[in-house]
């Protein structure tokens, strides 16, 4: 059996607030760790039936850093579901979903920046 590992480092503030999220693996082939403003890692309890979710994220991310992320990670959820049940429409709605999200943050960012 091959063993792989993943490691997070965070860097907190005197306020427990992130400052700093780097991350590395034994499989990548990246020899420094990596850098990143945020991360989303969820876990499944499969005897409890509920779901481990870590979010987090450094002052350094920006809002529209984060609306990005969020639709590229329902994005690739869709894509991941896709793959384990094959279930197509469901697959749809969740991409639907994530065009609509970023296509009405879009629209309130320029709104907003209107109003200012």
């Amino acid at each position: 059996m091959i063993k792989s590992s993943i490691v997070i480092d965070v860097d907190l503030d005197e306020n427990r607030v992130p400052e700093n999220i780097e991350w590395r693996a034994s499989e990548s082939t990246a020899e420094a760790p990596q850098k990143a403003k945020a991360m989303m890692v969820g876990f499944w309890d499969g005897q409890e039936k509920t779901a481990l979710r870590i979010d987090l994220w450094t002052q350094k991310m920006m809002v529209d850093e984060m609306a990005d992320f969020y639709y590229q990670t329902f994005i690739t959820m869709a894509d991941t579901f896709d793959r384990a049940t094959r279930q197509t429409e469901l697959v749809n709605e969740m991409k639907a979903f994530a065009n609509s999200f970023i296509d009405k943050f879009r629209e309130i960012q320029m709104r907003d920046n209107k109003a200012s």
